[in-house]
């Protein structure tokens, strides 16, 4: 499931005519990044929510014609957040683990090997699993870190030294017990932390991560290797 929903507001002007998502480093679009590498990685079905500029999205992805089954999850209305947009868009997956993915990372053909790691430590667990990245291999010197991991567990601390990448695996079931139509995957994890159910890996690959119009300047004028 790919999360394309959020206004991306602190990428405007960029996106006040183009949706976040589209937005491209060396050619290649954000969503096509992270579309390509759950391809690579042996994913046939992808869904996709969207809200703000949607025509636009589903336009790339008709002309695109990408070679597995590509659905659209329309929050016409209201944004649900990341949790409600979530169980929204996975109504047809069943009992199907499956990935979530944020195209605010540079995805790219590097982080293959990381996703199969990702997959082999849900299947040993069972425990929605999520892809971690030490901050001091963040590009944004900025972020506090939204979590700790010890053997492959995680924790919040009052300090954290990992962030999020945007990548998990998960299972409906995690979510269906919430009440709230819109909520916040935060909700989720914490619960799930609470009760010792939330594990991760670490990446370690240098972490860039387009979450402002200022870096997202920066990024583009550096050399990025695909």
């Amino acid at each position: 499931m790919v999360l394309a929903a959020g206004l991306g507001k602190r990428m405007q002007p960029l996106t006040l005519k183009t949706p976040k998502p589209l937005l491209e480093i060396n050619k290649i679009s954000l969503l096509e990044r992270a579309i390509n590498l759950l391809i690579k990685s042996g994913v046939e079905e992808i869904s996709i929510n969207v809200h703000h500029l949607p025509e636009q999205i589903e336009k790339f992805i008709r002309e695109k014609k990408f070679k597995v089954e590509v659905s659209i999850s329309k929050e016409t209305d209201a944004l649900l957040d990341t949790g409600g947009g979530i169980l929204e868009a996975t109504k047809h997956f069943g009992d199907n683990p499956f990935y979530v993915i944020n195209p605010d990372t540079l995805w790219s053909d590097r982080y293959i090997e990381e996703v199969k790691r990702l997959e082999d430590s849900y299947f040993k667990n069972k425990k929605p699993t999520l892809l971690l990245v030490n901050k001091k291999l963040s590009f944004d010197g900025s972020f506090k870190g939204d979590f700790n991991l010890t053997n492959n567990q995680i924790t919040r601390d009052e300090k954290n030294d990992f962030i999020f990448t945007g990548l998990q695996i998960i299972k409906r079931n995690f979510l269906t017990s919430e009440n709230s139509k819109v909520f916040s995957m935060n909700k989720i994890w914490n619960d799930l932390i609470a009760n010792k159910e939330l594990y991760g890996i670490e990446s370690n690959l240098k972490f860039y991560h387009l979450n402002t119009h200022e870096m997202y300047l920066k990024i583009s004028n550096i050399k990025i290797t695909d």
